[in-house]
């Protein structure tokens, strides 16, 4: 049998999943390190150096620490955010206390303490992930962030809760919902609640139950707008200042759209990237070859496109044909003249919004 690793890493681009299967690798730990004084948990959650330095002089303390009663040790450092691309992990003091952390582990005897750490997000270009997966035991979590990973999770909840899922409901909530993990969880759990004992979770049931967070409430409008189906839009329009909307959240959100939308032409007419049955392949490959322009851009955002989960930014491009980059620009001039002109007119903002639907759509 192999000698056991010193250390287990879990780590991915999502904390929920990673701190799941964390908990998951802890209990396992604790079951067998049944006193509760020999168990320790630090937090590795960091908002500046200073608090980098504190979580690994808590983590190098806890593992000088002599257990009690004489048994072996469980030490978990969880939620570590300081590996990630961000301001505080690129600082040299924080590289410095990721050296002490390596080093730390190098001498840590797993017979005597059982190491467990959890990170999310993480940058698999620094050195310590790949010296973590080559001398622990390394598992990463939903690596690429893609829609095989979510679709996953919504497969395991169901079959955690005793039910099946059909293939189109999964696709209608990933787009309904979006990349957000807990939210996915949770709408699982309230679909299971509403269907017959031995049936499936079905699309209707997601389509009536289901919010429309992906694009906040204004779903309707920017899938119609994006569909081409002038006919569609006005309607959705209509609905949605008839129930006393606003302007600004539809703006905010075709506004959104189109600019994923633009990124995505320009991958898709440059070669490094293809609209696909799951989703926008190659975006994963695309990201390595752009990432120099968006360092430090690691929060989800529609300015980043590498940021979004492929098969969701495929999902958008093809609910309708793919608009030429003209048109795109165009909408998004349409949709600034649309601002000022609400301005101008704030009484009339569905006025305004019909028009500028008509001249996009009609062009």
């Amino acid at each position: 049998m192999a000698d056991p690793k010193p250390f287990i890493f879990v780590c991915g681009p999502d904390d929920f999943l990673v701190g799941r299967l964390g908990r998951e690798r802890y209990d396992a730990l604790a079951r067998e390190i049944d006193d509760e004084f020999s168990r320790e948990t630090i937090s590795g959650f960091a908002n500046n150096v200073a608090e980098v330095e504190t979580a690994v002089n808590q983590f190098r303390e806890a593992l000088q620490t002599i257990s009690m009663f004489g048994g072996r040790r469980l030490v978990w450092l969880k939620d570590v955010n300081f590996l990630a691309d961000t301001v505080t992990s690129r600082a040299e003091s924080t590289l410095k206390q990721v050296e002490a952390l390596q080093e730390l582990l190098t001498n840590n005897d797993p017979a005597n303490v059982a190491v467990l750490i959890t990170a999310a997000p993480i940058d698999r270009r620094r050195s310590f992930p790949k010296w973590a997966e080559k001398n622990g035991d390394f598992t990463l979590v939903g690596g690429d962030g893609d829609a095989s990973a979510l679709a996953g999770v919504i497969v395991e909840e169901c079959k955690t809760l005793g039910v099946t899922i059909e293939p189109g409901a999964i696709e209608l909530l990933l787009a309904k919902v979006g990349a957000n993990t807990r939210l996915l969880i949770e709408e699982v759990r309230k679909l299971s609640t509403s269907i017959d004992e031995g049936a499936a979770i079905g699309e209707d049931a997601v389509a009536e139950l289901t919010p429309n967070v992906a694009e906040g409430d204004f779903f309707e409008a920017a899938e119609a707008f994006f569909s081409g189906d002038i006919t569609w839009t006005l309607t959705a329009l209509k609905r949605h200042f008839f129930n006393g909307g606003d302007s600004r959240p539809i703006l905010s959100a075709l506004q959104n759209r189109n600019r994923i939308l633009i990124q995505v032409r320009a991958l898709v007419d440059a070669g490094d990237a293809r609209l696909g049955g799951r989703g926008l392949d190659g975006l994963k490959q695309a990201a390595g070859k752009y990432a120099d322009h968006f360092v430090g851009a690691t929060a989800k955002s529609g300015y980043n496109v590498f940021t979004q989960n492929a098969w969701y930014v495929g999902k958008l491009a093809s609910g309708g044909k793919l608009p030429t980059t003209r048109r795109l620009i165009d909408n998004q001039q349409e949709f600034l003249n649309a601002f000022e002109e609400i301005i101008r007119r704030p009484n009339e903002q569905e006025d305004v919004l019909r028009d500028m639907a008509v001249r996009c759509l009609a062009a």
